[in-house]
């Protein structure tokens, strides 16, 4: 109780203690509790565990075209089910071009508690001032700590290992009829160990009796999806 409660003092567990049948003085139960130094305080990872409902994360990658040409993608990412909410692209992501991609990916009431960012230039202060009006907290993550963001980071990963590594990329509008084609897959065939290998848009378990087994290609061919036909 002392290591999964780290607010607790001795009073409190001794209370639990005695509602499951043990009869230990407090004294006892401080003698044994975990000992820490200073006020405890909730990791970085309890955090992203606790508030999973009510955060989103944002984060840019650079890809290059087979003129050599930079572009920027946005990857907004709903930490609860691993959704990506919003992607796009452009060759010069502005604070302006941002702000207006939050707006887009949480139109009316849908904004999450808190938007968790990198330190990255690019979101300045009109970005920094359309998030505020939209009532989300800003969580910057520490100088040079792309784990603090690893949700997102992973996305990107796979965006990359499971799709760009593979294909070269002529243009802006080639790149997003890619990455269309990447996150359709992504949502609803691609299981994930976090969701207990399940989409991001729950997958149905289809039964054996159901028919027999047919492949489609998804992604340009890189992966497929398995499915029973019906008789």
């Amino acid at each position: 109780m002392s290591v999964a409660n780290r607010l607790w003092g001795a009073p409190r567990i001794h209370g639990e203690l005695l509602k499951l049948g043990f009869q230990v003085s407090q004294a006892t139960v401080a003698k044994y509790m975990v000992r820490r130094v200073g006020v405890p305080s909730p990791t970085w990872r309890s955090f992203l565990r606790d508030q999973l409902d009510g955060i989103s994360a944002i984060d840019m990658f650079a890809v290059a075209t087979a003129s050599f040409r930079l572009l920027y993608v946005i990857v907004i990412l709903n930490h609860a089910r691993r959704r990506i909410v919003r992607f796009d692209v452009t060759q010069h992501p502005t604070a302006a071009w941002l702000s207006r991609q939050v707006t887009e990916a949480f139109p009316w009431d849908t904004a999450p508690r808190y938007l968790l960012r990198d330190r990255d230039a690019s979101y300045g202060f009109l970005f920094r001032k359309r998030v505020e009006a939209m009532g989300i907290t800003e969580v910057v993550t520490a100088p040079r700590s792309p784990w603090q963001n690893a949700y997102v980071e992973r996305v990107i990963g796979s965006v990359r290992r499971e799709c760009l590594d593979y294909i070269v990329i002529f243009n802006e509008r080639h790149l997003r009829r890619v990455l269309s084609s990447y996150v359709d897959y992504y949502h609803r065939s691609r299981t994930h160990l976090s969701l207990n290998k399940d989409c991001p848009e729950p997958r149905p378990i289809q039964p054996r009796k159901v028919g027999r087994i047919i492949e489609i290609p998804q992604v340009g061919n890189l992966h497929h999806r398995y499915r029973r036909l019906a008789a």
